[in-house]
């Protein structure tokens, strides 16, 4: 795994582990699978775009990933948590990796 394919597993993990501890009610539950669905889905979709299968095909996968970034941002600030610190240490590396992905997609264009 390169270095971005990590960063991005390793974010997933810390979002896993932050909704572990957040409370479960009704409205946090729909928050927490859409949350948990698309931190994972950037890391998925970065490894799917590094499998060479041509140009557009891997300027699809980086805008999804990028994509799910931002929407897991967007999860992020919607969900009912006790304490700040770690949300925003979350939105601030899905701001991060989503930067990371834009740039890599000018690049690419």
């Amino acid at each position: 795994m390169n270095e971005l394919e990590l960063r991005c597993l390793k974010f997933a993990k810390d979002v896993r582990d932050f909704c572990r501890i957040l409370k479960h009610d009704t409205i946090n539950t729909v928050y927490i699978k859409q949350m948990v669905r698309s931190s994972s889905s950037i890391g998925a979709n970065y490894i799917e775009a590094n499998e060479k299968l041509g140009k557009q095909d891997l300027l699809m996968r980086l805008r999804i990933a990028r994509k799910e970034a931002k929407e897991t941002q967007y999860w992020l600030e919607l969900v009912i948590v006790e304490e700040d610190l770690r949300r925003n240490a979350l939105k601030q590396e899905a701001e991060e990796l989503r930067r990371i992905l834009s740039a890599i997609i000018n690049k690419v264009q």
